[in-house]
């Protein structure tokens, strides 16, 4: 068959023909060429409950008879009402929420919102954005300004604005002459040093918890409450993206709750509709939302808004969604599953091409290298990333990598079995690659 379907983030040159999906249940996806493959990646890191869950479809189905959209321009919808509440309620400190459908979006409105916010309480010159280096927070010219991945985004600079940029605490390849609880207070100093000199800050932008797509780096404990405690002494919006790592991918509900970080303003996605519709919302405090009042006249109100803005077909299912999150008290399965996982670190990290395993809650990242006394990445002209594909799924297992790093992402439901299932044939997906790849 003849695709006119051009991928993301993919070589088309390289791939002569994909699979085509037809149907997914439980855990598992299926083709019309091979029969089965385990959906390692949580269907690009959204999907909680695996595929064709009842509760989740029926939603979608009773809403689709009832309302499938209306504009929240001056109007509203019971079922955003209703999951506004909701997040709310889960989100500590937050105070009002702002709907929209993906999380590089989430991500520019955190940005417009933390702008706008200095300018209309009369602070015009704080226009700077703090981040890490090597985040990641979208694909949108705004969210790639903040999440700068040069590897990703270096040909598109000249659209981009700038930002400060502070190294984030690595656990792997930390520079030469610091150990790791050095290196951790060395990126503190350099936050507290750009926020102490600059007074145009507007805000301090980070993934919570987690840097995912900028290669897993998992912060240690303590590091974002500290990060935050500066925020404050410094005046500076504390902006935080749980897109990736938010409704329990890092094992827990609010990832910022678990890392006593309190934020000014949050966005989540991915998981929230657990992964049927999509749907992100950025969440802030009542001290932001509150700088948005006024008359019309003086032009305060948030200058943003989609077509799909508040969607009920997204809200619905969203509800549900969060429904089963408790009632299968999810959080509880998730703990047990991450141990799972841990129990399998060592096994890992003794295969010839791994040079280190991050992990927390339900994400792993096995770093594949060339030489692993001193760590170098496998070069590209390699293809990792295909070999990588094309063993997990000879094998029954759908496997991305992020550069030279395989990405254990799975649904957050999984069971004991099948997440075994997981790791052992990444485990022998890898034994088989670094035996044909000529390292």
């Amino acid at each position: 068959m003849h695709s006119f379907v051009w991928h993301p983030y993919t070589q088309m040159n390289e791939w002569p023909d994909f699979d085509i999906i037809n149907q997914g249940k439980g855990m598992w996806l299926y083709s019309t060429k091979r029969k089965k493959m385990l959906d390692g990646v949580a269907s690009m890191w959204c999907n909680v409950w695996g595929h064709s869950k009842t509760e989740l479809v029926d939603s979608i189905i009773r809403q689709s008879k009832q309302l499938q959209h209306s504009s929240l321009f001056n109007l509203t919808n019971d079922k955003a009402e209703a999951l506004a509440e909701k997040l709310v309620k889960l989100a500590p400190g937050m105070h009002r929420v702002f709907y929209s459908d993906n999380g590089s979006t989430a991500m520019e409105i955190s940005a417009k919102m933390a702008l706008q916010y200095w300018h209309n309480i009369g602070e015009k010159k704080r226009k700077t954005f703090v981040t890490f280096e090597n985040g990641y927070h979208g694909d949108t010219a705004g969210s790639m300004s903040l999440g700068y991945v040069p590897g990703f985004f270096s040909i598109y600079k000249p659209m981009l604005f700038s930002t400060i940029r502070t190294p984030s605490p690595i656990s792997y390849r930390v520079p030469h002459g610091y150990s790791y609880q050095d290196y951790q207070e060395f990126c503190l100093e350099e936050i507290e040093n750009v926020l102490k000199k600059r007074h145009d800050v507007a805000a301090f932008v980070i993934e919570s918890g987690a840097q995912v797509a900028g290669g897993v780096v998992i912060y240690p404990p303590r590091f974002q409450k500290k990060i935050s405690q500066l925020c404050k002494k410094y005046n500076t919006l504390f902006v935080l993206d749980e897109i990736a790592t938010g409704f329990g991918r890092l094992g827990s509900m609010i990832e910022y709750k678990a890392q006593q970080s309190m934020p000014d303003i949050v966005s989540f996605g991915k998981m929230l509709s657990g992964g049927y519709i999509p749907i992100a919302v950025t969440l802030a405090n009542k001290k932001v939302y509150d700088a948005f009042l006024g008359q019309y006249h003086e032009m305060k109100h948030f200058f943003h808004g989609h077509t799909f803005t508040g969607n009920p077909l997204a809200c619905s299912v969203s509800l549900t969604n969060l429904a089963l999150y408790k009632k299968n008290k999810i959080i509880s399965t998730i703990q047990k599953r991450a141990l799972q996982f841990s129990k399998r670190i060592d096994e890992i990290s003794s295969l010839d091409i791994v040079g280190d395993v991050r992990h927390k809650g339900m994400l792993m990242g096995i770093d594949l290298v060339s030489d692993k006394k001193i760590g170098r990445p496998i070069s590209p002209k390699k293809k990792i990333h295909q070999k990588i594909f094309v063993e997990a799924r000879r094998r029954g297992v759908y496997l991305r990598t992020l550069g030279s790093i395989v990405m254990l992402v799975p649904p957050l439901a999984i069971s004991e079995k099948e997440l075994d299932f997981l790791l052992d044939t990444t485990i022998s997906t890898i034994k088989g690659v670094s035996k044909n790849i000529g390292i």
